[in-house]
């Protein structure tokens, strides 16, 4: 049994200006104002519509990206319907196999809940979670030694196996996820790879997502 930190890459590669004329193309149309575009004039309407929750003209830009995160995160990020998503399968995938490494792949619960391993208590919780990982590992090993299939040897695995997932969503949707998930109340491990994902968009589509840092900062 490995453990790994969760990471996430973006698979579109959606060109950031081409996304900005398309928007502005289309939500003119709502004001009838295409006469107006112009060198520039993008991104302040795009920034304009945002600001007062015109936010239906976004959706027609969407963005794709796998997140590599623990079962247990996944089951919280397909709650968001407007979306899809292709995920890793355990039905088919058998860790014994060697492009597995013959063994299971835990997301480390230490990075997600921030644990302090110098800390008495954050230690023993952690020397208590990875010896469960290991149980685990070892009883899905021996169910498949036994003759079972993948999809029966599965449900010993815990919500912290490693798993890729693909997901699709269109920028308002996109907007709302970071809004739900990357605050405080919502769960340690979901607001650390939501994070990721916002802080890469700023960086990548920094008109469409800039404004919600400071809320995902301070929330």
């Amino acid at each position: 049994m490995i453990t790994v930190k969760p990471e996430i890459t973006i698979i579109s590669n959606n060109n950031y200006e081409e996304m900005l004329k398309k928007i502005e193309r289309i939500g003119r149309v709502c004001y009838k104002s295409e006469g107006r575009i112009g060198e520039g004039t993008a991104e302040k309407f795009i920034k304009s519509i945002i600001s007062r929750g015109h936010e239906s003209v976004i959706e027609h830009e969407s963005i794709t990206v796998l997140v590599t995160c623990d079962r247990g995160v996944t089951h919280e990020i397909v709650r968001h319907r407007l979306a899809s998503y292709s995920q890793e399968s355990t039905r088919y995938c058998n860790y014994v196999n060697d492009k597995f490494d013959n063994q299971i792949s835990c997301i480390d619960i230490a990075t997600g809940f921030k644990y302090d391993l110098t800390d008495e208590k954050d230690a023993k919780k952690y020397e208590i979670w990875l010896r469960a990982m290991k149980e685990a590992e070892k009883y899905y090993f021996e169910l498949i030694e036994a003759g079972a299939k993948p999809e029966e040897a599965r449900s010993v695995l815990p919500n912290s196996l490693k798993t890729d997932l693909m997901m699709t969503m269109n920028l308002r949707e996109w907007r709302h996820f970071f809004r739900l998930r990357t605050g405080k109340r919502a769960h340690p491990q979901i607001v650390e790879v939501s994070r990721m994902i916002l802080d890469k968009f700023i960086e990548k589509y920094p008109l469409f997502f800039e404004d919600l840092a400071d809320n995902a900062a301070n929330d």
